[in-house]
């Protein structure tokens, strides 16, 4: 007998998010879509149930400790693991106001609005440590787990020094710096458990956190991040990574 396996994608209602759910619900896994709205959240889940797939709307705010907690008693009294957990919901306020008649970011650190920073680092960082620690009694249940923090090349403290990105975006790129930090910390803590736990950066993609002035498709976007959901055993762990291998840190 096959043993159903489990993964829950955080900020699953459009966008990455829901491609992740739909490439890992064809994949054979029941997914949670976890999302804030009821009912963007069931319909996203409906759709992908009529197109034969396992899914299952979980309300679930990232930036909400309460929201966490219940989210996770709710999956503890259905599922006995979690086998994949991607922590992919985001946030960008301020972004799609910042951008210039050529689409490109035109707010300087010195104009970054602080109350805009506390935002996004509640739902970029501090969010998956909620999220993480919340669940890790289910993930630590499984025999292989699987954790992705979905990262970007924005993150990357070499590319945003040298001459690999142009973008300057203090908030959100920090953010995502301090989110691969909390990778690391993660990987180092469960590696001993056999839990790997990676970030993926999916490339500059058209989503409505930048009024999809992206030019890549989600399809292509949600590739890395099923990829390091998937790995076999003996894959890397606390390591950074888009679909062409490792980045700089």
């Amino acid at each position: 007998m096959t043993t159903q396996m489990n993964a829950l994608v955080t900020g699953a209602n459009k966008g990455i998010g829901l491609e992740t759910v739909r490439r890992l619900g064809g994949t054979g896994f029941k997914v949670w879509l976890g999302a804030r709205d009821a009912g963007r959240g069931e319909a996203a889940a409906k759709a992908l149930r009529d197109d034969g797939l396992d899914v299952e709307w979980l309300e679930l705010d990232v930036s909400s400790d309460d929201s966490v907690a219940a989210a996770a008693r709710t999956l503890t009294a259905r599922v006995s693991s979690l086998d994949v957990l991607v922590n992919n919901a985001g946030i960008a306020p301020g972004y799609v106001d910042a951008l210039g008649p050529n689409g490109r970011y035109e707010r300087p650190p010195s104009r970054e609005d602080v109350a805009d920073m506390k935002a996004t680092y509640d739902v970029n960082v501090f969010g998956p440590v909620r999220v993480t620690q919340a669940f890790l009694p289910l993930l630590l249940a499984s025999p292989a787990a699987r954790i992705v923090m979905v990262s970007s090349y924005l993150g990357s403290i070499a590319r945003a020094a040298g001459n690999g990105q142009s973008l300057n975006v203090m908030g959100y790129g920090s953010s995502k710096t301090a989110l691969n930090s909390i990778t690391v910390a993660f990987a180092k803590e469960l590696s001993s458990r056999g839990i790997m736990v990676n970030a993926a950066a999916p490339g500059y993609t058209a989503t409505d956190l930048n009024a999809n002035k992206g030019g890549r498709t989600v399809q292509q976007a949600a590739g890395i991040i099923v990829q390091l959901a998937t790995l076999e055993a003996g894959g890397p762990t606390g390591g950074y990574f888009d679909e062409n291998g490792s980045l700089p840190w």
